[in-house]
């Protein structure tokens, strides 16, 4: 195997963006991941220069590769294999906090919701 280029499940697994494998292949199965603007499979190459997008737990990420590690090391030499650009850090930052705020504007209750707060719940939601 040659060491510039990788397949596109294990680069996600090997830089810590999915802690399995197997997770790695069903985001990109899914959809969720996009290599330089076309959707792809779990089996693309990637190579140094590529551009990602992927949405992993509601948060987008655009990333370019700058590095294609050779195992699955520390989250320090994860970080150094790929670069995102600041105003994509922040837009996630931004929506981050806006889903911060509106949880904390939602009922809050000890344990499980009463007859009143899941009506509450149910109002706020629109049903």
């Amino acid at each position: 195997m040659s060491n510039d280029s990788l397949r596109l499940d294990r680069w996600l697994w090997f830089t810590r963006f999915y802690k399995t494998r197997t997770a790695a292949q069903a985001a990109v199965n899914g959809g969720h991941v996009r290599v330089n603007g076309e959707r792809a499979r779990a089996a693309t190459s990637v190579r140094v220069g590529d551009e990602i997008r992927l949405v992993r737990q509601q948060s987008a990420y655009a990333l370019k590769i700058l590095a294609i590690p050779a195992r699955r090391g520390p989250a320090k030499d994860a970080q150094a294999c790929y670069e995102e650009p600041p105003e994509s850090a922040a837009r996630r930052e931004r929506q981050l906090a806006e889903l911060r705020r509106d949880r904390m504007q939602m009922p809050m209750t000890k344990g499980k919701p009463d007859k009143h707060t899941r009506r509450q719940l149910r109002d706020r939601k629109g049903r």
